[in-house]
């Protein structure tokens, strides 16, 4: 979560109105993650979250994207449901932007969760792949090979010293890579971005999945290394012992994996490792120092890659 586009009281108020919220009391921007603009927004005892997509989430994929933890908070997921205004629509326009009021989900994420937390978090990973099973709507993957091409080349204007470096690698890695979704392994929708941040714990237990805007349809077993990529490691990008492998015992004991995805898994973690270190590398580079929003340190983790080529 972050806040790129600024919103007023007066605007939030406007824009509420047509929402079954009664009156606006507050506002409070959100200042973690990337992507978004996020607020917490206050009415009348109620609390949810106050959402405008930018650039990287496109209005087209919002019906997916809301629709799925629509459909998962139907089933007893916890995922926050988005509210409808009185028309029944998910998403208005504020300030330029597609906006969306989103359910306030209780808890916080761990920075340092427990072996028992991680296995949780696994867990609770594949008990959504099972959950969202035969959603109907479909989406591109948004950050897929083809747009890691793009950004490369973007990087590749501007990238110097320590992001030159770290780029020279990346297309190493990824001449060295070839196709990880050469075989046909189980797809559906994924999470895409399940990181420590987007997974709530309240008491010990997972309360609240969210940030669903990089949700897309495809490989379960990718949307697994991109966790086990997240959960796995530490800020530096060293591996926290014991990590992967209880994330992955959570997670198999909802959902086995077949053979076919677990000889796959190497593969995909590096591809999980290029796509994150391509992301951020390209957000330093351009990064707009007037935005709410810190960038995230692309060499720590496109640390994983190497690790995921030793497990090979």
């Amino acid at each position: 979560m972050a806040v790129f586009t600024p919103v007023t009281d007066d605007q939030a108020r406007a824009f509420l109105a047509d929402y079954p919220l009664g009156a606006f009391a507050s506002l409070h921007p959100i200042a973690e993650g990337v992507e978004n603009t996020n607020y917490r927004l206050e009415t009348e005892g109620q609390r949810h979250v106050l959402t405008l997509f930018e650039a990287r989430t496109d209005e087209a994929s919002l019906p997916f994207c809301l629709g799925l933890t629509d459909r998962l908070a139907g089933r007893g997921f916890p995922a926050p449901r988005p509210v409808r205004d009185r028309d029944g629509d998910w998403v208005g326009t504020l300030n330029g932007r597609p906006a969306a009021v989103i359910e306030w989900l209780s808890g916080a994420w761990l920075r340092e969760p427990s072996a028992e937390e991680v296995q949780a978090a696994g867990a609770m990973l594949a008990r959504l792949h099972l959950e969202a099973e035969g959603f109907a709507v479909e989406r591109t993957n948004p950050v897929g090979p083809s747009v890691w091409r793009a950004l490369a080349d973007r990087c590749d204007t501007a990238a110097v010293g320590e992001d030159r470096e770290i780029l020279e690698g990346v297309e190493a890695a990824l001449a060295a890579l070839g196709d990880p979704w050469a075989e046909d392994l189980p797809r559906g929708p994924i999470h895409a971005d399940y990181f420590p941040d987007n997974v709530l714990f309240d008491k010990g237990k997972v309360s609240g999945v969210i940030d669903f805007y990089f949700g897309c349809t495809d490989l379960l077993a990718y949307d697994l290394a991109i966790a086990l990529s997240a959960w796995g490691f530490d800020a530096v990008g060293m591996p926290i012992p014991g990590a992967v492998e209880a994330f992955r015992r959570g997670y198999e004991a909802v959902r086995p994996l077949s053979s076919a995805e677990a000889a796959a898994l190497p593969r995909l973690g590096q591809a999980a490792a290029i796509r994150f270190t391509l992301t951020r590398l390209h957000d330093r580079i351009f990064h707009d120092p007037t935005k709410l929003v810190t960038p995230k340190d692309p060499g720590a983790f496109f640390k994983r890659a190497a690790w995921w080529r030793e497990t090979a």
